[in-house]
């Protein structure tokens, strides 16, 4: 299962939305380190889809899409060279496949730290740069010496030159445009500006709806990173009522189905992740695949001898499905494709195996 690490400055809110997307008991406190060690959870992906579909076939069981999520302790100026849990925050940040900033914009005299989200922003790229910096150079050295002995190693030579050059000017590197294979190759050096980014903006009740706030943060990243405005107090609030209620406060408030089934599917995309369905009386559930995967991949997500045994796939769409209404009748009518091992399959295609073994 894919991680994501949930980083921000002391009182940011990371804990509180550790909490309110996973169901955890992280400490929250209005005070710096309130969380010392790393909470992990596991956060489900809304999709009104597999709801869907689970009513059309009456199933018993209906099984989300997940993904795990890390709160790290909280990172201050000079972490990258120790200062607060520096050490231990930078450690966490590098077992992660990608990275959810929370940033502060909420106003509490109450509430020690600053709430200019896009200074906050700035401080966590300083601190993550310095840090990738530091461990880039002393790679690069290491690699320059076997290189004498072994020309193999004169691409990722290369490379770390440039990443160290890019890290010099004060750059993240998933702002210097690195292509895939650039991302790749850099992969085994664990650096921390390679991973996917997703930036939260910790609203205040009252600033919900400023988009001014929120595109300040989207101006200052650009294009690499998707950013979020979600008033976390709010949303774990209403996270802690029963559906019925928590849609009613949402409804009542203008936020419909509100933001936090909008940050865990912004994440889940952040790497690539797509989500193809079963259905039937049984169970209805969603399937996490990478984009680009083909039938018999996807077939092994279910289980290994379905990939080792795959015949060919049917598949529709989960609308057209709905839309005719049941399975049998997809059938019917002739509107189940028959696909094979070539198929690249597409989120929201519902598939049914046939294989041997």
């Amino acid at each position: 299962m894919e991680r994501f690490g949930i980083v921000g400055l002391p009182n940011a809110g990371k804990s509180a939305l550790f909490n309110a997307l996973t169901g955890g008991n992280a400490v929250v406190a209005p005070h710096p380190f309130s969380t010392t060690e790393t909470n992990i959870g596991v956060a489900t992906v809304p999709d009104p889809r597999v709801d869907a579909l689970a009513a059309m076939s009456a199933s018993k069981k209906i099984v989300h899409a997940t993904a795990e999520l890390v709160d790290i302790a909280g990172l201050q100026r000079g972490a990258s060279e120790g200062e607060g849990l520096g050490n231990r925050f930078l450690a966490g940040i590098r077992e992660v496949d990608a990275i959810l900033f929370v940033l502060r914009a909420f106003e509490d005299d109450n509430v020690v730290g600053g709430n200019d989200p896009v200074d906050d922003l700035h401080t966590l790229e300083f601190e993550l740069t310095l840090a990738d910096l530091a461990s880039a150079e002393q790679q690069l050295e290491r690699r320059r010496k076997a290189a004498k002995s072994d020309k193999s190693l004169a691409g990722e030579v290369a490379l770390l030159e440039s990443a160290v050059a890019t890290l010099s000017g004060g750059t993240p590197l998933y702002r210097a445009g690195l292509t895939d294979e650039q991302r790749a190759g850099l992969k085994p050096f664990f650096l921390l500006t390679t991973k996917p980014v997703l930036a939260v903006v910790n609203l205040g009740e009252e600033q919900v709806g400023d988009d001014a706030i929120v595109d300040a943060v989207r101006t200052e990243l650009g294009d690499v990173a998707d950013v979020l405005g979600v008033s976390v107090q709010l949303e774990a609030e209403a996270a802690q009522l029963p559906v019925d209620e928590r849609a009613e406060l949402l409804e009542g408030l203008g936020l419909g189905e509100g933001a936090l089934p909008r940050v865990a599917r912004a994440a889940y995309h952040l790497l690539g992740l797509r989500t193809f369905f079963t259905t039937g009386d049984k169970e209805t559930r969603a399937w996490t695949f990478r984009a680009g995967a083909h039938a018999p991949e996807c077939a092994g997500v279910i289980h290994s001898d379905l990939q080792r045994g795959f015949i060919r796939a049917e598949v529709i769409r989960w609308d057209e499905l709905l839309e005719l209404g049941s399975w049998n009748k997809a059938k019917e009518v002739g509107k189940l494709r028959v696909e094979g091992k070539d198929y690249e399959v597409q989120d929201g295609d519902v598939l049914e195996i046939r294989f041997n073994v």
